[in-house]
This record gives C-alpha cells, structure tokens and sequence, in this order.
C-alpha cells in the first residue's frame, strides 16, 4: 500500500500512527496453562537449572551454554536479569516452577518493531499446552499493551525446529540473511519471520481456539493444528 506523496506525486507509505510504542515492563502474563513473569534469577534459578541440566542439545543455536554447573548457570542467568535488551522473562508452569525462557529484544520504540528470541524451553515444556501459551501471551502483550507494529521471529537457517514453530505461530518467512552472524566460532545465516499489527486479530484468534479446552481430548491430545489454523500445511 501507499500514497502519492502531496508535493512531488512520487508513491510513498501509506501514514500510520508513529507515537513510539512503550518498552517491556516487569510483568506477569497469567495463562490457563501458567505465566510468562519477569525473570528473577534468585527465585527461578533452581527450577530452571532442574529443567534444563544434562540437555546439551536446547542449547546448540543459542549464543551460550551448555554450561558446567548450577553455579556457572546461576551467574549467567543473574547477567540476563540485568539487561534492558533483551528483556528476559520466564516461563512458569500452573504450580510456579520455571521451566523456560524467552525474551524481548532488539526494542525499537520509535519504530514500533520488537522481536521474541533467547527462547529456551526445557524438554519439560516443550511440545506442551504451556509453551504455545507463552507465546500467545507475549504476542498479545507486544501487540496490544506495548503497541509495537511489527512482531520479529529469527533463527539459525539450520534450526528446523524453530523455523516450524514460526510458521506454526503465525509469523511469516522473509527470507534468509547469509553469513548474518558468527555464534559459538560457526557461522550463521539467519532465517527471519515477522507477524505484523494487522495480522494479530487473525493470529490471536488462532491461539484462542488452539488453546481452548475444547480442542483437546480426554488424554490431552489435540484435535485441531495450531498451524492449520493458521494456514500452514503438515
């Protein structure tokens, strides 16, 4: 879409509202299956470390870890907590134990524009009602409370997983960035994914009837595809 520019006729983009969006906050985002709250080294600590020892794998496209001990994991996840960008925040299940996190980053108030990434789910949450949950929850913070316009997703080209889950979210592939980082002395090109302001009604309304109790039967076994829902084949 766009505009004849008022002066020259030249095509330019179309106006929008361009008041800058507000940052992340420490808040808690209260779910059925449980919360996304600002990350608390101190009280999430142990749960996490719990959660995510011995799992070398959750780790292999992130910029740190594995790491050795509980010790070396705790200081790390204090350094986390600290930072404005990323703004970390972890994932609790119903009963209060943190099993993940996630954070948002690359903040752009000025340009509406945030991204959701360091998402570290232990093989607890993974494949879970939760970890769905948590991404419809910041999704609609991002979008509804925080008013940023455009919503980013990025990965390692090479993570099929996170690239499923992506497409299986709502955001949409943009395409490939080459030879975009070097992460751990190994190269990295970088898929993007984005879900736009516009998009949000259609995508929030996938995630509410994914997320419903209804679409699940009696052994927890899903009826409907979130990415079916949202247009995506098998």
């Amino acid at each position: 879409m766009s505009d004849a520019h008022p002066d020259t006729g030249q095509p330019v983009g179309f106006r929008v509202d361009s008041r800058p969006a507000a940052l992340p906050q420490a808040v808690a985002l209260s779910g059925r299956y449980g919360a996304v709250e600002r990350l608390d080294a101190a009280r999430h600590c142990a749960n996490l470390w719990d959660a995510v020892a011995g799992h070398r794998h959750i780790w292999t496209y992130m910029r740190s870890g594995p790491f050795a001990d509980a010790a070396i994991f705790a200081d790390w996840l204090t350094s986390r907590e600290e930072t404005p960008d990323p703004f970390y925040y972890s994932i609790v299940d119903s009963s209060g134990r943190a099993l993940g996190l996630a954070s948002l980053m690359r903040i752009e108030p000025d340009m509406r524009v945030i991204e959701v990434g360091n998402i570290l789910l232990s093989p607890s949450l993974q494949r879970t009602q939760l970890a769905t949950e948590a991404q419809y929850l910041l999704a609609r913070y991002v979008f509804e409370t925080l008013r940023f316009r455009r919503y980013e997703w990025k990965c390692d080209a090479l993570n099929a997983p996170s690239r499923r889950a992506a497409l299986r979210f709502g955001f949409s592939f943009e395409g490939i960035f080459r030879d975009h980082m070097i992460i751990k002395g190994r190269s990295r090109d970088t898929a993007w994914f984005a879900m736009l302001e516009a998009e949000w009604p259609a995508r929030k309304a996938a995630f509410e009837r994914w997320l419903a109790p209804e679409n699940f039967d009696a052994n927890g076994a899903q009826k409907k595809r979130l990415g079916e829902l949202n247009g995506v084949g098998p």
